[in-house]
């Protein structure tokens, strides 16, 4: 038992660091309402292609997203919407309390 949450915990980590970088919480947020296109997503998150298909590569080799080809297209989607919940539970108030928080530490 013990080792399987501590693999829990491994993949928990995991999830965590792919969600720490702005491009692919940005990525993330541009398939929130649906499947997409690489070339809808590059001008959503307004950076170059290259960049956002490495971004891609690492929410997809983490579970995040999924993708399929059409003709010479690629379309991406959230394998799980629930990614939401965990994104939208860091919203404004949960972020002032912990701001308030580290000010208190450091007074």
């Amino acid at each position: 038992m013990h080792l399987k949450m501590r693999n829990l915990n491994r993949f928990k980590a995991k999830i965590f660091r792919t969600l720490s970088d702005p491009a692919r919480l940005k990525i993330l947020e541009c398939l929130r309402n649906g499947e997409k296109c690489v070339c809808e997503i590059v001008s959503y998150v307004g950076i170059a292609q290259p960049m956002v298909s490495r971004h891609l590569s690492i929410l997809k080799k983490c579970g995040l997203i999924m993708d399929r080809r059409e003709g010479n297209k690629r379309f991406y989607s959230v394998t799980n919407p629930a990614i939401f919940k965990v994104i939208d539970m860091i919203d404004k108030s949960f972020a002032d309390i912990l701001t308030k928080h580290v000010i208190k530490q450091i007074v």
